[in-house]
């Protein structure tokens, strides 16, 4: 699962993975956020969820019931490698006037992901994430938007949604729910 926010997307975040189970598929997450934040970030989430929660690095491998939190200098790719897949980091220009960007993530997992991917975009301003979560759905992953009641911005899920990139749209608190739901069938 690919992940992205912003304005508003730390408590989102913590919302939807304090809700999933220690046995879910690995979760990629760009959260715009200063470098000197997501360390401590990921540490915080890590003590409150079932999932283990880090800031990744380059090469971590991608384990089920892990959570990789872009460091907020670089962006974060998905890439596969001989057995498995790992995390990529990329200091290349900022997308959307963003590194780490949403869309740099998305577009990168859309294709390896494919029909197997979940994406979710929370809460932010701007458009980043927009064009990666259509990549993704077009690639046959389902997408989730936050929906307008629930975002502090409805910004980025707002971009997502008119570009036809959500599968769905759905209030914060039935995110997570519906993602384990999804992977039920």
């Amino acid at each position: 699962m690919v992940l992205g926010a912003s304005t508003g997307g730390t408590e989102a975040i913590r919302e939807v993975l304090t809700r999933l189970p220690e046995a879910f598929p690995p979760v990629l997450i760009v959260q715009h956020m200063p470098e000197m934040f997501t360390n401590s970030f990921a540490r915080r989430l890590d003590g409150l969820c079932a999932l283990t929660v880090q800031e990744a690095a380059h090469g971590d491998r991608i384990k089920p019931g892990h959570v990789y939190i872009a460091p907020g200098h670089s962006h974060l790719l998905l890439k596969r490698v001989a057995g498995g897949m790992q995390c990529e980091l990329s200091r290349a220009d900022p997308v959307n006037r963003h590194r780490p960007s949403v869309d740099v993530l998305f577009n990168s997992a859309a294709p390896i992901l494919g029909s197997n991917g979940l994406g979710v975009l929370l809460t932010g301003m701007g458009k980043d994430g927009a064009q990666g979560m259509l990549a993704l759905r077009e690639a046959g992953a389902w997408t989730i938007a936050q929906d307008q009641d629930s975002c502090v911005v409805w910004g980025m899920p707002r971009e997502a949604v008119a570009v036809g990139a959500a599968c769905e749209v759905a209030p914060l608190a039935d995110v997570a729910g519906r993602l384990i739901a999804r992977l039920q069938r």
